[in-house]
């Protein structure tokens, strides 16, 4: 097939050739082939043959796979990393003289950054998982085949709800994740306050916590409170599709897939998540050089 497109190549013009060659070039590397997995799954959802009932239904079960059962221990991890932020942030900008800054590190800490890769790490490790090992599972029960066989599209049956589920899922559970280290992290906070007689000489209130971070965040926080978990959950269910649609024919390269699927997203969302970031670079320089 290669050595055809490859004859096919020489009537292309220049130009043309050269995009053919790269295309040719990205296939036979691993991402390129992820990249192709994932531009075909949003491509069946404009498919002629397509069931808006059915997947709508798989489109649901998904999100609720990936987000709902995913939620309580996203919410105590939340909740304990934002007590954790909270008192280290207003303890050590208090000793230093920079209380006004306390609003910019708590959206920095924990919606910009940490928050949505926490919340992507949880998800790749629990659902991520999961999806490799189902998906895995029929692709040695011989159940995709069957599937292709019936004539039913693996790329739309399986892949495009877990997409399109784990982006929708990923974006609502990022919001919880920053909402819950907010809030709750707050009332947590106030909690151990009372409890220890306020031992470290924290003065918190809600109105004055709310008001910093209201105070610094910004349009932009805004895009990225839903760019990011989008191209997060994106790369997680392609990823995890990808490692189990391509997994040899033996029960025991199961479990390797899996493993493979969450270290290589968790790589690639660390890897996103520094492009994406990329904005707020010179930001954060600016505002470093107001503080020296």
């Amino acid at each position: 097939m290669i050595k055809r497109a490859n004859r096919n190549s020489d009537r292309f013009t220049p130009p043309a050739k050269l995009l053919h060659n790269l295309g040719l070039f990205l296939l036979h590397l691993q991402t390129g082939q992820q990249a192709a997995l994932f531009f075909k799954a949003v491509a069946s959802l404009f498919s002629s043959s397509r069931s808006f009932k059915t997947d709508s239904r798989n489109i649901i079960l998904q999100t609720f796979f990936t987000g709902v059962e995913v939620f309580p221990i996203l919410f105590i991890v939340a909740t304990l990393f934002g007590t954790v932020v909270i008192i280290e942030v207003i303890t050590m900008m208090g000793k230093m003289g920079f209380s006004d800054v306390v609003g910019s590190l708590i959206v920095v800490v924990i919606i910009r950054e940490l928050g949505p890769i926490l919340t992507a790490f949880l998800i790749a490790g629990r659902s991520g998982s999961s999806l490799t090992t189902y998906i895995g599972s029929m692709v040695i029960n011989s159940e995709v085949d069957a599937l292709a066989t019936m004539g039913v599209d693996p790329v739309r049956y399986l892949v495009m709800p877990g997409l399109i589920g784990g982006c929708i899922a990923m974006v609502i559970m990022n919001i919880f994740f920053s909402a819950s280290a907010i809030v709750v992290g707050y009332f947590v906070t106030k909690g151990a306050i009372l409890l220890s007689g306020n031992a470290l000489n924290i003065q918190l209130t809600w109105t004055y916590l709310s008001t910093e971070i209201l105070n610094a965040i910004s349009l932009s926080d805004f895009v990225f409170v839903i760019l990011k978990p989008l191209v997060f959950g994106a790369i997680i269910t392609t990823n995890a599709c990808y490692q189990a649609l391509n997994i040899q024919r033996d029960v025991r390269q199961v479990p390797k897939a899996t493993s493979r699927s969450v270290v290589k997203s968790f790589l690639y969302v660390v890897i996103a998540d520094v492009f994406l970031s990329v904005y707020y670079f010179v930001e954060y320089m600016n505002n470093l050089s107001t503080l020296i």
